[in-house]
C-alpha cells in the first residue's frame, strides 16, 4: 500500500492503492459502486455475526450462528444421493458433523483426523446429530493457537465475484488509513452541530458501525438505532435536504415574471362550471395566484387524490398566466392522458376565446409545422401535449407557465428540461406540478424539498365512495357473473392480470389467456386487451373504443393505472391483488366511481395469502382515503416502492431509512438551512460525500 502523505484525501484516493486491488477486482468493487477508499467506509454492513466467543459443542442448539474449537474425530466421504464429505468434530463437551458437498483431495487431507479446526457457521439438526453445512474453518496449529475475534464481524452488501472476506479485508485497509490520518475523510458538521444534536465524531462512528466491540448493542445496531449509525443516517438525510434546497436556490436566483392578470379570463370560468370548489381546491388555488405574483419562478407540487379536482386548479393557474398574455405548456406523461387534458381544457376555454395547439410524437409533417409556427409566433396560447414539447423545435414565444401532470413519469430532466425552453432574457418560466399518487406529508417534504406543497385533501360532493370487497379466485365463477350483469346493466368493467415477479411477457401472456377465457364465456360482450406489448398507437386505439363505449369490457395489465377517464365504467376487477402495493392498487382501483353510478372494486386473491397481504388488502376495503393509504403503504412497504423508483432517482438512501428516521427529519432541515447559510462549503463537502455524480441532476 502507497504510504499516506500526511493528509491525502481518501475521497479521491483510488481503490487501487489498497493492497491486492487489481483491475479485475477494482472492476468488481465498481459494481457495488466503491471507486475510492471513501467509497468502502461508507459501503457499510447489513448486518455482524458474533465470533467473539468459542462455544462448547455441548451446549449449541439449532439455528445458532457461532464460533466452535475441537479436534476431528473421524472424516468420511458419504455417497447417496449427492456425495458429501462428512468430518465428526469433538471438544470433550460433545460432538458435530461438519458437512461439506463441494471439497477436493486437498480439503480432505487437511480436514484429517486428529487436526484441530476452528469453525464458524449454523447449527442445524441433521439424520443423527447437530451438523454445520459448510462452515468457515481454520486450522489451529499447536505452537500458534488462534486468539478469539475482539469485535463482531461485519456482514457487507456483496455481489457476485466479490466475498466477504475480501470486503473484509479491504475495509481493514481502508479503517487503518482512517486511523492514521482521520484528516483525510473531511468532519463536515461544524463543532456546534455535533453539540447541539449530541453527534459522535465522523470517523470514532465510521471505525464503530465496521468494527464494534464484542460487547455492542447488536439488537441496537441492527435496527439502525444506535448512536454511530444515527451520526451518519443525519449526515445522509442533511445531504440531501441540502442538495435539493440548493436546486431551489438556484431556481430563486433567476427572475420570473410576475403574473398578477386581472382576473377576468378566471371569472368567466368559474361563473361557467357546473360546479362550486371545495375549500381544499379554493386554498390552492389562493396558494397558487399569491405565488404567481411573485417575481420568483413558482415551484409548486400539487397532490391530490383521484378525482379530487386537480385540473380545474391547473386551468385557473393556466387563465391567471394567459390574463398577463403569455403562453402555458402542459405536458402529460402518455397520449391518451394529454388527450383529456385537451378535452377538459378545450371544453373550458375554447368559449373564453383562448387558442389550444396539440403536439405529440405522432404529429407529422405540414400540420407538425402550422402548429410549431403557431406556437413561435404566441397565436397558441395553451400547447398541451406529451414529451414531444421538449423536441429541440419546439420554440415559444413567451412561455410563463408550465404544468407538468402525474411527475413521477418524468425524470428531474425533463422537468427542468421544460422549463429551460421557457428562459427569455433572463427570465424562467413558473412551474406547476400535479399527482394523483398521495405522499405522506413528512415524505414530501424530503423527497421534494425542492417544491412548495399543496394538498387538495377533499372531494368534490357527489363522489360515491367505490364499494371493494375481497374474495378468492375459487369464486372465479361469482366474479364473471358480475361482470356480465353490469354490462348487461349498460356499464362497462376493467379486468387487470397483475403477474408483478414475472416478466413481461408471461405478464402480457396472462392478459392474453385472460382475454380468451373471458371472450368464450361471455360471447355477448365486446373485449378488448393492452398490454405492455400492444404497440402506443394501438394501445390508445383500444382505449378510445373503451372510452367511446365501443368495447363493454377491457382486460388489463397495470399499464391502465394512471389518469384515464370513463365515467360508464363502474366495475374493477384485479386478479392477484396480493402482488401490488397498496398506492397502486389504490390507483387502479380510482380508474371507476368517476360517473353518477354506484361503482365496484374486487380483489380477486390467489390463497393462502401472507398476514401482510391479509392487511394490506382489508385496509383497502375499509377506507378510499388515498393519504391513509399511501401513509399505510409508506409503513409496510418502505419509500423507494411508494415514491417509484423514477422519483427516489434523487433519493436513494445508503443508510437512513425515512420511516425509521422520520423523527430526524425536522431537525435535519433546520440544519440544512443552517449549514447554507453559515457554512456553504461545507454543505457542498456534504453533498459531494453523499450524493457524488448524483448531484449533477439539478444542474440541467
Amino acid at each position: 500500500m502507497k504510504k499516506l502523505a500526511p493528509v491525502e484525501s481518501l475521497e479521491r484516493m483510488s481503490v487501487t492503492s489498497l493492497r491486492r486491488v487489481g483491475p479485475k477486482v477494482a472492476e468488481r468493487l465498481a459494481r457495488l459502486g466503491l471507486f475510492t477508499v471513501q467509497d468502502l467506509l461508507f459501503h457499510l454492513p447489513l448486518r455482524y455475526q458474533d465470533r467473539t466467543r468459542i462455544r462448547p459443542i455441548g451446549s449449541l442448539q439449532p439455528g445458532e450462528q457461532t464460533v466452535i474449537e475441537g479436534e476431528v474425530e473421524l472424516a468420511d466421504i458419504r455417497y447417496g444421493r449427492r456425495r458429501s464429505l462428512l468430518v465428526s468434530l469433538g471438544d470433550g463437551t460433545g460432538s458435530l458433523i461438519l458437512r461439506f458437498f463441494h471439497f477436493s483431495a486437498v480439503q480432505k487431507s487437511a480436514l484429517a483426523r486428529g487436526s484441530r479446526l476452528r469453525c464458524f457457521g449454523e447449527v442445524r439438526n441433521g439424520p443423527n446429530s447437530l451438523e454445520m453445512v459448510h462452515p468457515e474453518y481454520q486450522r489451529v496449529e499447536p505452537d500458534t493457537p488462534l486468539t478469539a475475534d475482539d469485535h463482531l464481524t461485519p456482514v457487507y452488501p456483496t455481489t457476485e465475484g466479490v466475498h466477504q472476506l475480501t470486503l473484509r479485508a479491504l475495509t481493514d485497509q481502508a479503517l487503518s488509513l482512517l486511523e492514521q490520518s482521520p484528516q483525510g475523510l473531511p468532519e463536515w458538521l461544524p463543532e456546534a452541530l455535533l453539540g447541539r444534536f449530541h453527534l459522535p465524531d465522523l470517523a470514532t462512528a465510521i471505525l464503530y458501525i465496521h468494527r464494534p466491540p464484542a460487547d455492542a448493542p447488536q439488537d441496537q445496531l441492527l435496527q439502525g438505532a444506535h448512536p454511530a449509525q444515527q451520526r451518519l443516517t443525519f449526515e445522509e438525510l442533511l445531504a440531501h435536504q441540502i442538495s435539493l434546497r440548493e436546486l431551489r436556490l438556484q431556481h430563486n436566483r433567476t427572475p420570473a415574471p410576475a403574473l398578477q392578470g386581472d382576473g377576468t379570463l378566471r371569472r368567466e370560468l368559474l361563473n361557467g362550471l357546473p360546479f362550486q370548489l371545495t375549500g381544499a381546491q379554493q386554498r390552492v388555488v389562493v396558494e397558487i395566484e399569491s405565488d404567481l405574483h411573485q417575481p420568483l419562478p413558482m415551484q409548486r407540487l400539487v397532490q391530490g387524490d383521484v378525482g379530487s379536482g386537480k385540473t380545474v386548479v391547473s386551468a385557473l393557474a393556466a387563465l391567471q398566466t394567459l390574463e398577463c398574455g403569455l403562453q402555458v405548456a402542459l405536458m402529460a406523461p402518455t397520449e391518451l392522458l394529454a388527450e383529456q387534458h385537451l378535452r377538459n381544457f378545450s371544453q373550458w376555454l375554447e368559449p373564453l376565446g383562448v387558442e389550444m395547439a396539440w403536439l405529440t410524437g405522432r404529429l407529422k409533417g405540414k400540420t407538425r409545422e402550422e402548429v410549431l409556427a403557431r406556437v413561435a409566433a404566441g397565436r397558441a396560447q395553451l400547447i398541451v401535449g406529451t414529451h414531444a414539447l421538449l423536441q429541440d423545435d419546439v420554440l415559444f414565444q413567451t412561455l410563463g407557465l408550465v404544468i407538468i401532470d402525474e411527475q413521477h413519469r418524468f425524470g428531474v430532466h425533463q422537468r427542468l428540461a421544460l422549463r429551460e425552453k421557457g428562459r427569455v432574457d433572463g427570465h424562467t418560466p413558473h412551474q406547476l406540478i400535479m399527482t394523483a399518487t398521495p405522499i405522506p406529508r413528512t415524505l414530501a417534504m424530503t423527497a421534494y424539498a425542492d417544491l412548495d406543497l399543496s394538498v387538495i385533501d377533499e372531494l368534490p360532493p357527489g363522489r360515491k365512495p367505490i364499494a371493494t370487497v375481497v374474495i378468492s379466485d375459487e369464486r372465479r365463477d361469482e366474479v364473471v357473473a358480475r361482470v356480465r350483469a353490469a354490462c348487461a346493466a349498460g356499464r362497462q368493467a376493467y379486468w387487470v392480470c397483475t403477474l408483478v415477479e414475472e416478466s413481461e411477457a408471461l405478464q402480457c401472456q396472462a392478459a392474453e389467456e385472460t382475454a380468451q377465457m373471458l371472450a368464450e364465456i361471455l360471447p355477448e360482450l365486446r373485449v378488448g386487451l393492452v398490454h405492455g406489448r400492444v404497440k402506443q398507437d394501438e394501445k390508445e386505439r383500444i382505449m378510445h373504443q373503451f372510452k367511446s363505449g365501443a368495447l363493454d369490457l377491457l382486460v388489463a395489465t397495470t399499464v391502465i393505472e394512471v389518469g384515464v377517464d370513463v365515467p360508464n365504467a363502474s366495475l374493477m376487477i384485479i386478479e392477484n391483488p396480493e402482488r401490488l402495493g397498496l398506492a397502486q392498487l389504490h390507483q387502479l382501483r380510482g380508474r371507476v366511481g368517476r360517473g353518477a353510478t354506484a361503482s365496484h372494486c374486487v380483489l380477486m386473491y390467489h390463497a393462502p395469502l401472507s398476514l401482510n397481504a391479509r392487511q394490506r388488502l382489508a385496509i383497502l376495503r375499509e377506507t378510499n382515503d388515498g393519504f391513509l393509504i399511501a401513509k399505510k403503504d409508506l409503513e409496510m412497504r418502505g419509500p423507494g416502492e411508494v415514491l417509484g423508483t423514477r422519483q427516489t432517482g434523487e433519493l436513494q438512501l445508503r443508510i437512513a431509512d425515512l420511516i425509521r428516521d422520520q423523527g430526524l427529519l425536522e431537525d435535519v432541515r433546520k440544519a440544512a438551512e443552517w449549514m447554507l447559510q453559515r457554512y456553504p462549503e461545507r454543505a457542498a463537502g456534504l453533498v459531494r460525500r453523499w450524493l457524488g455524480r448524483r448531484a449533477e441532476y439539478g444542474k440541467v
